[in-house]
């Protein structure tokens, strides 16, 4: 439960926008449920979306003005979700979600997940460089464990991946994992999943990009590992693609009244991904990503009717 010294908190930095529900937004007709996923390693839930710190976040965070970012989390927490994706190469990502939490006092209510990635061959000083890396993650994020590190784009798996081994036996680290967006990586995520005890993935994943869906996804649920998506929205390229057009009728079926539904609805239909945490420097739009947590998702009949429209356009 969030405590009122806290919801006064997220009130004010949330300011008047976030004054309306999302089943206010969208004209809901009645309350809807958030859907929640499970972690196969631990059997704990979570939200199925989540926010990312890439992108438009990333470039607010570079700048002195950081009311857009408390916002965010605002209503990231108040419409009840709580995964938080960053890394240390997201600029200043890492350091001002740190801080914006910390000033919001809700560091405990967010599952923060956060990355390893030191360039180099893996000798000494690369490890101590990483090393220095996850040390200054702890220092800005604040929580002790973090409850989940990877390593970045599969950068020097077996020293950078044991570095978070040793964590998670210190009990620093809660989960640990790898992720890519890369198709030249694919292969060496599959043999990473198949022998090491990994947690999770980060993977990309969209209704325009289903190349995860012959091998990825059906061997993370056949080993047990958490899966979480980015570029759900593929970057920018879906936006381009709905650019100027209307939402089909159709997927009122799914509560979905926005492309942003849409578009995570699908992903977060798939029954293997466990989170999806698109990027946004904007409370609507944190807002408007929620509701693709909320209430019914569509089925394989129905997903492959979103792939054939989206397909068409």
């Amino acid at each position: 439960m969030i405590s009122r010294r806290t919801y006064l908190k997220l009130a004010m930095a949330a300011g008047v926008g976030l004054a309306m529900r999302p089943s206010l937004l969208w004209a809901q007709d009645r309350p809807l449920e958030l859907i929640t996923r499970t972690i196969p390693s631990s059997g704990e839930r979570l939200p199925g979306v989540g926010l990312g710190s890439s992108a438009t976040f990333s470039s607010t965070a570079r700048s002195e003005d950081l009311d857009a970012l408390r916002e965010v989390f605002a209503a990231l927490v108040k419409e009840g979700g709580s995964v938080f994706d960053t890394a240390p190469g997201y600029g200043a990502s890492e350091k001002v979600a740190g801080q914006i939490a910390n000033e919001l006092e809700i560091v405990d209510k967010l599952f923060w997940a956060t990355k390893l990635n030191v360039a180099g061959r893996g000798g000494t000083a690369d490890l101590d460089e990483a090393r220095a890396q996850l040390e200054r993650s702890f220092e800005r994020i604040g929580k002790k464990p973090i409850d989940l590190i990877q390593v970045h784009n599969m950068a020097d798996i077996p020293n950078q991946l044991g570095l978070l081994k040793e964590l998670r036996e210190e009990k620093r680290v809660r989960y640990i994992g790898v992720t890519t967006t890369f198709s030249r990586q694919y292969d060496g995520l599959e043999k990473v999943m198949k022998r090491e005890p990994i947690d999770f993935i980060g993977i990309d994943y969209a209704v325009d990009n289903l190349t995860m869906e012959e091998r990825i996804l059906p061997m993370a649920r056949d080993k047990g590992i958490a899966v979480l998506v980015y570029a759900p929205f593929g970057r920018t390229r879906l936006w381009d693609r709905v650019k100027g057009k209307e939402l089909p009728d159709w997927a009122a079926e799914f509560d979905t009244q926005s492309w942003a539904q849409f578009f995570l609805k699908f992903v977060l239909s798939h029954p293997v991904v466990t989170a999806t945490t698109p990027a946004t420097s904007k409370a609507l739009h944190m807002i408007d990503n929620m509701g693709g947590a909320m209430g019914a998702l569509p089925d394989e009949v129905l997903r492959k009717r979103m792939v054939a429209y989206i397909e068409g356009l």
